[in-house]
């Protein structure tokens, strides 16, 4: 068998991804098909489901990952272009022993990747090191598998539509002309209330904005749509339909924290003393939020496969993360699918008032930055966190290592991690008021600079 190495930096915490033509190709996507037909065939499996998002270079992907797959004689379904959500449904709905979906998920459109599941979990961690070590081996299974192509696309918007309790919005939806358009299309037109839809076109171009709701500049269409027309909320998508963003009726952003804390709110009531988890990234106000309603809240890695892998250890019902992967085991799969994420997030605005502009003022209040992201070479960022770790503790300071380094002081916290996305750092700070978070801010740059690191210039 020939032995193939992929490029060092696409091998990621919990997906594959690269830059088209330069650190990912069809070469690498018909290697990593090998690799991972070899796993499920190894692993008991006959089956995988495949699908892809809206890029340019996609259907390409798509067809050599499937190659790869049937070449080692397990049979694939591919259930065409869609979000990712729709593909981690096929894999229920079919009852697949794995899952590959070609995406570029929130990247620029000149990314691209796969989300995996093995079996009805995620493949993350070891295992997508594991994958690269069979390719580098040769070491893949033969046979002959076949493709068959499935149309799962009405079954998939009667399932998300099976758990609507909601009263009569006026909602603005924005896919930013990513692979979830079509789905939000056909879903609004059997949702009561009034529904307006803009950049429903998929286009791999991203031609109106970039498809990244956690960015507010990205955010400002859907701000003037649900101003024109006066809606009760706007709700944003990603690239692949996995991550949500909300605008209430005044045009303010409601945080992935703050999202799911009104979630929180929903299903406690129905699902007293449950644990619910969110990433190192969220609020302080989020867990003692969580902690007042009754529940558990639980402070994890960042990661949507990690998440998904917490949940099951702790048989969470509910979990989310800054970035807008919102994940519902109660009455769902587990997955972080934004459109059920937006249906479930109308339900509780509804059960608790209708209300969104006084359910995000009733929220505790901190001062707090966006996510600040600044570049850091991919080979270099993770030796930068541990270098700001070891600088820290030597100072004694009371820092939560979970994640990168979320230090804790007088003021409030602050937080610094490295991107498993983006050749990135992620800073976060926290604060009572304007001095304090002043000063936290102060506190990173001054960590960043200790270790060699010039400071973001918003800090």
């Amino acid at each position: 068998m020939i032995p193939h190495n992929f490029h060092p930096t696409i091998l990621r915490e919990y997906d594959v991804r690269g830059i088209v033509g330069e650190t990912v190709d069809v070469d690498d996507a018909r290697a990593l098909g090998k690799a991972f037909g070899t796993r499920v065939k190894r692993s008991g499996g006959t089956t995988v489901s495949v699908g892809y998002d809206g890029r340019l270079s996609s259907p390409a992907f798509s067809e050599a990952l499937m190659k790869g797959i049937i070449s080692t004689g397990i049979d694939v379904k591919c259930v065409g272009l869609g979000g990712t959500p729709m593909l981690y449904y096929s894999v229920f709905e079919l009852d697949m022993d794995g899952g590959v979906m070609v995406t570029g998920s929130h990247n620029p459109p000149n990314y691209n990747g796969f989300k995996m599941m093995l079996g009805k979990k995620p493949c993350f961690g070891k295992a997508i090191q594991g994958l690269g070590t069979l390719a580098q081996n040769g070491d893949f299974e033969t046979g002959d598998g076949n493709i068959e192509y499935i149309d799962i696309f009405d079954r998939y918007i009667e399932r998300l539509l099976k758990d609507v309790d909601m009263q009569d919005f006026k909602v603005a939806w924005d896919p930013a002309n990513g692979a979830a358009g079509p789905a939000v299309a056909a879903l609004v037109n059997k949702l009561r209330g009034e529904h307006i839809v803009i950049n429903a076109e998929v286009d791999g171009t991203f031609p109106n904005h970039h498809a990244d709701p956690t960015v507010e500049e990205n955010l400002e269409q859907l701000k003037e749509v649900v101003r024109d027309h006066n809606c009760d909320i706007g709700l944003s998508f990603d690239g692949d339909g996995d991550r949500i963003g909300a605008i209430d009726a005044q045009g303010r952003v409601v945080w992935g924290d703050q999202m799911l804390a009104i979630m929180a709110g929903d299903l406690l009531q129905e699902v007293p003393g449950a644990p619910i988890i969110a990433d190192v990234k969220a609020s302080q106000a989020f867990f003692d939020r969580v902690e007042e309603l009754g529940g558990e809240p639980i402070m994890w890695k960042t990661g949507h496969s990690l998440i998904k892998d917490k949940m099951v250890e702790l048989a969470a019902p509910l979990a989310g993360e800054m970035s807008g992967h919102i994940f519902y085991k109660h009455k769902f799969y587990g997955h972080d699918d934004a459109i059920y994420a937006g249906i479930r997030f109308l339900n509780a605005i509804t059960k608790q008032g209708g209300d969104l502009v006084k359910l995000k003022d009733e929220l505790p209040q901190a001062i707090n930055t966006p996510e600040l992201r600044f570049d850091c070479d991919d080979t270099k960022k993770f030796a930068v966190i541990d270098d700001v770790k070891a600088w820290l503790v030597a100072r004694g300071a009371d820092v939560n290592t979970i994640d990168g380094v979320r230090v804790n002081t007088d003021d409030g916290w602050w937080l610094l991690r490295a991107s498993n996305t983006q050749a990135v750092l992620v800073a976060r700070c926290e604060a009572a008021d304007e001095a304090g978070l002043k000063r936290l801010k102060s506190a990173l740059s001054e960590a960043l600079m200790a270790c060699g690191v010039s400071a973001p210039a918003d800090l």
